[in-house]
């Protein structure tokens, strides 16, 4: 019955687990909006806001012009940045 337990509590901290190991780390982030971001994961909170540096954020941008669909990207480079824990949609380590 202990075993069944303690196998719950760690089952529910697992994912804040994972990311505490890609501390130090480059990550590549996905958010909301069309948007991904790669840079080094310096910390995090239990609300998943995150602070990462040296990133490159991507931005997807379609244009409707005459043409048709035609995604464009947009990159542009930080030294630092806050990301607010409720615009993200994956974490992962670099690919």
């Amino acid at each position: 019955m202990a075993d069944a337990e303690e196998a719950g509590a760690t089952a529910s901290n697992e994912p804040m687990f994972l990311i505490s190991l890609a501390l130090n780390e480059i990550v590549f982030v996905r958010l909301r909006g069309d948007r991904e971001l790669k840079g080094r994961l310096h910390a995090y909170d239990s609300h998943c806001n995150l602070v990462l540096g040296d990133v490159e954020e991507t931005v997807y941008v379609v244009d409707d012009e005459e043409q048709g669909d035609e995604v464009k990207t947009v990159k542009k480079q930080s030294e630092m940045l806050f990301l607010r824990g409720d615009s993200v949609v994956l974490i992962s380590p670099q690919q």
